[in-house]
This record gives structure tokens, C-alpha cells and sequence, in this order.
């Protein structure tokens, strides 16, 4: 597995790109923005990008999307089909945010209507990328068709906003559930295994054993609000 990552947004929003060492077939991990960047690291590992796959759909995970597909028309968008309204809406999420529409366009977040899903993720789902197989676990709660990809032989998995090294995603946005969130985290996440690298949206690297024993919404230290 050839893990790129490309910092974006002012949300420093973690994109990766993930491609398959043998077939050189890649999938783009939620493209939130800088396309041109994100389809150069692709063009320089040799990739044929397969899919643009979205764990979730809010801006920052999302904003890149039309952009890059317009730059790899090939690739398909893959979505879990309760993100869909999110996904649609993404030109109007900035107000969820509080942020005034008269800062849009200064701010980076006057975004065109994305293109058209092309598949849906399923919870349960083997997506194969090449010679690696990914598990699609849903996991609702930071947003309601949040998933995860997990690579079980390469114990790496790819959690977009659900955990976080030492916290965990916010439910205070629309379709957002705390009960949901932690129970996606201690019944679906946590019993991948402690050995798993964790690879979020936001912030550095950690792990499944590292983020039960010391994360703090999971520990009990701290309550979700």
C-alpha cells in the first residue's frame, strides 16, 4: 500500500491518496480542495485513480471533488447514500458554519453543485482497489452515512472525522448523534484491533490500542456535550 497525503483547506484537512503497489490502481480519500495538487501526487506515483471515495460529506471532505473529477473524469464518486442530502447540499453548508455569505468567495467556500454519485458504499462492502480489500464500516454519528475503510492485511484504516488522536468527531452539526458517534467507535472501530493505524481527517497518525487507553472520550475522562 502507497499511502500519499496532501494537507488542504483551512480545516487542514488530511486527503490521501491510497494506491495499490502492484497494480498502480488508487483510490483519492475525500478531496476537500487543490485538486491540481492532489491530481499531480496521483500522475507522479503512476496511479490510475478508480474512484474518488468520500467517507463523509461535509466541505472539507468534499469540496474537491468536482474539480478533481472534471481532472480525472474516469474515477467514480463513491458515497454512502445517507450523505447523499449533504453531499447535494454542499454549496449551502458554509452557513451551517455561521460563516456570512458575503465571505464565501474570499474564503474559499463558493462551491459549485458536485457531480452526480456514481455508487454508493454499503455498509459491510469489500472494495477491492487493486490487490488491496477494503472493509466499508459504517460508522453514523459525526455525520448519518459516515464510513470507515479498513485494509485488514495491511491493519490500516481510514476513519475521515470519526476518531481523532486524543478526540474524537463533533455531533453538533446537522444529522450529527453523539450516541450514535460513540457507539460507532466502541462497537464498530474499536474492535478492529489495537494494532491498527488509524489514518483521520484531521491531525496526526495513532492507533486503535493507543486511542483506548488514552483518548479521553473513550477513557471517560471527558463526556460528549
Amino acid at each position: 500500500m502507497i499511502i500519499e497525503e496532501v494537507t488542504v483547506t483551512a480545516f487542514q484537512q488530511h486527503t490521501r491518496i491510497v494506491g495499490c503497489e502492484q497494480t498502480r490502481q488508487a483510490i483519492c480519500i475525500d478531496p476537500g480542495d487543490d485538486s491540481e495538487t492532489i491530481a499531480a501526487a496521483i500522475d507522479r506515483h503512476g496511479f490510475v485513480l478508480q474512484a474518488i471515495a468520500c467517507t463523509h460529506a461535509h466541505l472539507d471532505h468534499v469540496g474537491g471533488v468536482a474539480a478533481l473529477k472534471k481532472i480525472k473524469p474516469e474515477a467514480k464518486i463513491l458515497i454512502h447514500q445517507a450523505d447523499e442530502w449533504m453531499y447535494e447540499g454542499l454549496p449551502e453548508q458554509p452557513s451551517w458554519l455561521g460563516v456570512p455569505r458575503s465571505q464565501w468567495q474570499s474564503l474559499g467556500f463558493a462551491y459549485e453543485k458536485p457531480p452526480r454519485i456514481d455508487e454508493y458504499f454499503e455498509d459491510g462492502q469489500i472494495y477491492e482497489v487493486g490487490e488491496l480489500k477494503f472493509n466499508i464500516i459504517h460508522c453514523p454519528g459525526h455525520t448519518p452515512g459516515h464510513v470507515v475503510l479498513f485494509e485488514p492485511q495491511q491493519r490500516k484504516v481510514f476513519v475521515g472525522d470519526v476518531l481523532f488522536a486524543g478526540s474524537v468527531g463533533r455531533t453538533d452539526l446537522p444529522g450529527g448523534s453523539t450516541e450514535q458517534l460513540l457507539d460507532s467507535i466502541l462497537n464498530k472501530l474499536l474492535p478492529i484491533g489495537d494494532d491498527v493505524e488509524v489514518y483521520s481527517g484531521h491531525g496526526p497518525v495513532t492507533t486503535i490500542g493507543h486511542e483506548r487507553r488514552t483518548n479521553p472520550y473513550l477513557t471517560g475522562a471527558y463526556r460528549l456535550s
